[in-house]
């Protein structure tokens, strides 16, 4: 086992953690100076030196491990008497080295870190940290639910930093969830005032699921944060102010002191004409309500006696374009609604209704191994579903669909589940940060989710990508991020830093980084605050006819796949057990039932949802 000495690690460049890393030196670490080092396991430490290929290429080094002084004709660097570059020509720093003299009540964005690596751990270690994270959510939720009046009282105080919400989706639930509002003020800030389980938005729109069994409002989530329903319309980064509208059009503006962006992205219609018209979306409580009941419009038009039996045909195609989890997910339930309890009371029109699953690509499910695919392709055709593949849409009207190879397909009703755009707000950000001029629809951040170019400002879900080591745009990847972000304010971390570091309970975030480099020259050690790392779980996907596709895995450990039956309740218990409370838990499992033994529900206006039925029963039955 190969080890190295060391209790920490920083750049040999001094006081590298505050100043910017740039200089030969920062290409070897050296240890803390503490008391004693101790060995420890090459995963659990930063990097001791750079790649070999980037050794071979650096210059030689003299014996006492600093960069050899550069050859004649190249910008020769030193160091003065505080620690800052200097130059031997004109005064100014030497070329390759940056230096980061700032206060962090000075608004400059935290640059990138220019040779830090941050290390990979081991799944086992994952494993570990978010044990113990965990832990600590769950003391802090209980302190702040039993401690009401004393967390109350400190609401009051009116000297917390600001930390701004935008968004509530997968991110920002798990954000509000864990962040500590004795520490700050929290305000979330969305157009929703819930957050919405949308692996189970397919479920909802045959109505498997009713909606409220997967919602969550902000509120509940957390009673001590404010809330306004409303959208972000502009971000003053200057000030650290965001200019706000509600639904009925009035604005008004918010102060931030932290800004965290969870706005999420809109579906994709790569621009195809008719899309935004014709086309349903998957994507909200109201897009799943106005499928549901476009589904019987369609059904009841189609069983007036006046209708020509090519119209007929037309009105019965559901056509879905998409062949992710999204796509192929809905398709399963619609096929499921439709054979299940549809064909009980509409027997003459089921031979002309038909499902049809366009795709772009000449698979479905990418996301899957291969094997994995031919299985949910297999039971698509079982249950007669039409899987279209090589089918690029290039328009739609109100009636027919083309493809890119002309051919036309009529439909009656049409959902849309090919992707994910841009959101409004991020393509401006996009557009007016320079940092962000090579960004591709999502903001770049870094490893510790902070946006690059904005000061004070962290993003994550599917409005932001990190730089060095990208991410799916999933639900599992946003709440992930979400919680770290919240845990990463919770503790006291100079943010400011490029690399950060975590700092001792008499310090705060708000130290200037001139306090911290005094600090540092007297011979206190920090501890590098832990970069984000995904751990992925493994994915899951309905395929129709009470079956489904698993793929399972704890980080690096494949733990294989499985489909069928068994892959169905492992589908049905994951699902249950994510429930973000024992309310939508409870709510879910007798929708279920109720599907079970009474069937989906066939009406346009919904039923309510079966224990509420059941607690209006029982009053009537005590009334009487």
């Amino acid at each position: 086992m190969s080890l190295c000495w060391c209790a920490g690690v920083v750049p040999q460049t001094g006081n590298a953690l505050v100043r910017g890393f740039g200089s030969a030196d920062a290409a070897r670490w050296t240890p803390y100076r503490t008391p004693a080092a101790r060995p420890c396991r090459r995963a659990r430490v930063w990097r001791c030196v750079q790649e070999q290929e980037q050794k071979e290429a650096a210059p030689e080094a003299d014996g006492k491990g600093r960069s050899a002084a550069p050859v004649a004709g190249e910008t020769k660097a030193k160091a003065n008497g505080n620690g800052r570059a200097a130059s031997d020509t004109d005064g100014k720093p030497a070329a390759g080295i940056r230096t980061l003299e700032r206060d962090v009540t000075k608004k400059i964005a935290v640059p990138e870190p220019i040779q830090f690596e941050a290390p990979r751990s081991s799944t086992l270690e994952m494993i570990r940290y978010r044990t113990v994270d965990t832990i600590n959510d769950v003391v802090l939720h209980y302190s702040r639910k039993f401690k009401r009046n004393e967390t109350l009282a400190k609401l009051a105080q009116a000297t917390k930093p600001v930390v701004c919400v935008l968004g509530f989706g997968w991110g920002g639930h798990a954000f509000v969830k864990t962040i500590d509002t004795d520490k700050y003020d929290v305000v979330v800030i969305s157009p929703r005032n819930h957050f919405l389980f949308t692996p189970m938005l397919a479920s909802t729109a045959v109505g498997t699921v009713e909606f409220r069994s997967i919602l969550e409002p902000v509120r509940v989530s957390n009673e001590f944060v404010t809330y306004f329903e409303a959208t972000c319309e502009n971000i003053d980064q200057e000030n650290q102010v965001l200019l706000c509208k509600n639904l009925r059009g009035n604005t008004f503006e918010q102060h931030y002191d932290y800004l965290v962006l969870g706005v999420g992205a809109p579906t994709n219609t790569f621009n195809t004409p008719g899309v935004e018209e014709y086309a349903h979306f998957m994507k909200e409580v109201s897009d799943a309500k106005e499928i549901r009941k476009g589904i019987i419009d369609q059904f009841e038009a189609a069983n007036l006696p006046n209708v020509s039996a090519e119209e007929r045909e037309r009105l019965l195609t559901f056509a879905v374009v998409g062949g992710g989890p999204t796509g192929c997910e809905f398709s399963a339930e619609l096929s499921d609604f439709l054979r299940s309890d549809l064909k009980k009371y509409y027997p003459r029109l089921m031979v002309d209704t038909k499902v049809k699953l366009l795709n772009s690509g000449s698979s479905i499910l990418l996301q899957f191994d291969e094997a994995l695919q031919a299985k949910a392709l297999d039971n698509f055709r079982k249950t007669q579903i039409d899987v279209v593949t090589d089918a690029r849409v290039v328009a739609m009207d109100d009636t027919t669909i083309t493809l890119k190879n002309g051919s036309k397909i009529p439909y009656g009703l049409c959902v849309w589940a090919a992707g994910i755009g841009t959101n409004p707000l991020v393509s401006s950000l996009i557009a007016r940060v320079p940092q962000q001029k090579d960004a591709k629809g999502r903001l770049v951040i870094d490893e510790w989710q902070r946006v690059k170019g904005m000061n004070n400002t962290f993003a994550f879900g599917d409005c932001a990508v990190a730089e060095k080591r990208p991410l799916p745009a999933t639900g599992q990847v946003a709440a992930q991020q979400g919680s770290y972000v919240s845990r990463l304010l919770n503790k006291n971390v100079c943010l400011a830093c490029e690399v950060p570091v975590i700092l001792p309970r008499e310090l705060n975030n708000t130290i200037s980084g001139q306090a911290l480099e005094s600090l540092r020259e007297k011979g206190q050690a920090f501890k590098n605050a832990r970069p984000f790392e995904f751990l992925s779980l493994g994915i899951l996907a309905y395929v129709g006819d009470s079956k489904a596709i698993a793929d399972v895995e704890a980080g690096d450990l494949k733990l294989g796949g499985a489909s069928g039956t068994l892959a169905f309740l492992l589908w049905r218990s994951v699902y249950l057990t994510k429930q973000v409370s024992f309310r939508n838990r409870v709510l879910v499992l007798f929708d279920w039932l109720r599907s079970q033994i009474f069937g989906r529900d066939t009406s346009q206006m919904g039923l309510i949802p079966f224990a509420l039925f059941l607690a209006l029963e029982m009053t009537e039955k005590a009334s009487l």
